[in-house]
């Protein structure tokens, strides 16, 4: 009588097998992302991910009833009806936006996304859409009305934010001066700003939009002091994958759309009234 075959091992090298194409297959589509133009993807699923942080007020920030509202909300809308397609916002850690843009999860970082020679190496930058600055926001009682005031005063700054990076690459403005010559990181600037009313920091490194937003809304905004800082002018831009070039043109082609029908213009006094400083604008 013939003995049966165990066929176990093979069943399991099988399966094992599967399993590592399965997993192969998703490390390629998402380098594969990365290497083509993904125009005609987006267009066929209907929609573009957006990956914000939704706590940077006013870009992108939620209201009390969980709506995702903001200055980046409005105009990432308003360029993408004008292709049919809706926006779909994706919370993120804005420490690994460009992790998530690279892994695929998201398609574009609009969300008051500034410029700079680092993430020009690793993303594709639509035309800027508006001008921004670093300022240092600090409680006037603790009398620091320029940077060099902060001498063995402890400095907070957003992880992952270009005033973070600012605050690194120009080490004698802040570095050099501030208790234990290292920043204190937060994940938002709403925890900041509980640190800096409550005195567990003395100064707080912001992007200027959201430094005149929060300050406005506060029911004693003459506590608080803004000081420039020397740091270069920031642009705010739309980053991409270095291959999504038709995507790149769509959105250049909404924005400048969107400045000649006035829409850019309702959207810029909708948030900073008439502190806004847009180069589209200016390029009319």
């Amino acid at each position: 009588m013939k003995m049966k075959t165990k066929r176990f091992p093979a069943l399991i090298i099988l399966v094992l097998a599967l399993v590592m194409l399965s997993g192969c297959s998703g490390i390629s589509l998402n380098k594969r992302a990365n290497t083509v133009d993904n125009w005609s993807h987006i267009k066929q699923r209907g929609y573009v991910i957006v990956g914000v942080d939704d706590t940077f007020v006013p870009m992108d920030f939620q209201q009390k009833n969980g709506r995702l509202t903001g200055y980046d909300v409005d105009l990432a809308n308003a360029v993408f009806k004008l292709y049919g397609l809706k926006v779909s916002f994706q919370t993120i850690d804005w420490s690994m936006n460009t992790t998530e843009l690279r892994n695929g999860t998201i398609d574009l970082i609009w969300n008051g996304f500034s410029k700079t020679p680092a993430r020009k190496k690793k993303v594709r930058f639509s035309k800027t859409y508006l001008y921004s600055s670093q300022v240092l926001v600090a409680l006037r009682r603790n009398k620091i009305f320029k940077p060099a005031d902060m001498k063995q005063q402890t400095l907070g700054v957003q992880s992952g934010s270009s005033g973070y990076n600012d605050v690194m690459n120009y080490p004698r403005v802040f570095i050099n001066r501030i208790k234990g010559h290292d920043p204190i990181l937060y994940d938002s600037f709403t925890n900041a700003f509980i640190d800096l009313n409550a005195g567990r920091i003395q100064g707080l490194l912001i992007d200027s939009t959201y430094a005149n937003y929060y300050i406005s809304h506060e029911k004693k905004p003459e506590l608080f002091s803004e000081v420039d800082s020397p740091f270069p002018k920031e642009e705010f831009a739309v980053g991409m994958r270095k291959s999504d070039t038709t995507l790149c043109r769509k959105v250049n082609a909404g924005l400048e759309e969107l400045a000649r029908n006035g829409t850019l213009d309702r959207i810029n006094h909708k948030w900073f009234g008439n502190k806004a400083q847009s180069p589209l604008l200016k390029a009319k």
